[in-house]
């Protein structure tokens, strides 16, 4: 089997690809899997580093871009067409699967007119421009929240979950307490802010730290602060006297989800898949400006029903997050019944279920022909 998996940019877009990609291979050990995104996305280092192939094509987002990068991304698309035709007349892919991104659109729609098998997955509540476009001609659609199913087709859209990697369910807290060097005897907050960071969460976080200095020798952070920020996040800890691990990135999520007593988080759809997945208390800071606003829809769905707790971008400060962090340190319990709702939500098979879907497809449009 010849599989393209199309889309990136992020790594709430990359991620859900890997996992479908391994549990391919797992499937079929001979399949032949190549991406393709964009030279700009952070696809470059993530996917060669797993040990896929990946072409590239110029294209970029239209919506909400401004006029001038909007009418410079629109000149773009017969450009991307065309390098998606031949990527694609060179591999012979069976089947087309978009994860989301800026280049899915192209290759998505260079293989259906091309009458290859295709297939893309909505992450979100609400999908985007493109897939809301892509879903009028694909041959089958995959969401994430049964509510996603309104905006498609109902004979071609299958409730499936947002896929998760399979090694973000094998992570092991004491490899993760050795390897990141921390305490296995403190209460430990793991933050990031998605791929490249979060400055407005790395700022509060590190003023929060002037709240809570009382428990300055109960509890440690593992922080993933994004390329920028490293630095003056590193010394805002250490000019606290604050115990922890602060990196730029990092590739063992597995791991570190597996040590922390406590996430601190935006809300994509990939980042909420793989907090329920491992059943992880969190909060969450939705970014104010994503597509639709999808992730304050994603953050609030877990508020709701008391999954995780939400403080909106605007309301994030020092103090408010410090009252949060100092709500669940003191009260085991609301961690223990945090995770467990967290748990019941998560989706550990969807993976499972999108390779079936996409085997499926590819059998019947070989039987068709």
């Amino acid at each position: 089997m010849r599989v393209v998996i199309a889309g990136g940019g992020t790594g709430g877009h990359v991620f859900p690809g890997i996992a479908v990609a391994k549990e391919l291979k797992k499937n079929f050990k001979e399949a032949e899997i190549v991406f393709v995104g964009t030279s700009e996305g952070i696809e470059v280092k993530i996917v060669p580093k797993e040990g896929f192939d990946i072409r590239f094509i110029k294209s970029e987002g239209i919506v909400r871009r401004g006029i001038f990068r909007s009418i410079k991304a629109f000149f773009k698309i017969p450009i991307s067409i065309k390098e998606s035709f031949t990527i694609l007349k060179d591999i012979k892919p069976d089947v087309v699967f978009g994860v989301g991104g800026y280049c899915s659109g192209p290759v998505l729609f260079t293989a259906v007119l091309k009458g290859i098998p295709t297939m893309i997955h909505e992450q979100n509540t609400i999908p985007g421009f493109t897939n809301k476009l892509l879903g009028k001609f694909v041959d089958i659609v995959a969401v994430t929240y049964l509510e996603s199913m309104d905006f498609f087709s109902k004979d071609k859209t299958y409730f499936t979950g947002n896929p998760v990697r399979d090694e973000i369910l094998r992570g092991d807290r004491k490899r993760g307490h050795k390897n990141f060097h921390l305490d296995k005897n403190r209460f430990t907050i793991f933050v990031f802010g998605g791929s490249s960071g979060a400055n407005k969460i790395n700022k509060n976080v590190s003023e929060a730290l002037t709240y809570i200095e009382d428990y300055k020798d109960k509890i440690q952070f593992l922080h993933q602060t994004g390329e920028k920020d490293f630095n003056f996040v590193r010394e805002f800890y250490q000019a606290r006297g604050f115990k922890g691990t602060i990196i730029p990135f990092t590739y063992d999520m597995a791991d570190a989800y597996a040590v922390a007593d406590l996430v601190i988080s935006r809300a994509g759809a990939t980042t909420i898949a793989e907090l329920t997945a491992c059943g992880k208390a969190a909060i969450l800071v939705p970014y104010p400006f994503a597509a639709g606003n999808h992730q304050e829809v994603n953050a609030r769905r877990l508020w709701d029903i008391g999954a995780a707790q939400m403080i909106h971008n605007r309301e994030l400060s020092g103090r408010s997050l410090s009252d949060l962090i100092r709500y669940f340190i003191e009260d085991p319990d609301a961690i223990g019944e945090t995770e467990r709702i967290s748990r019941s939500l998560g989706k550990p098979e969807a993976t499972k279920k999108i390779v079936e879907l996409m085997t499926g497809l590819v059998k019947r449009k070989k039987g068709e022909n």
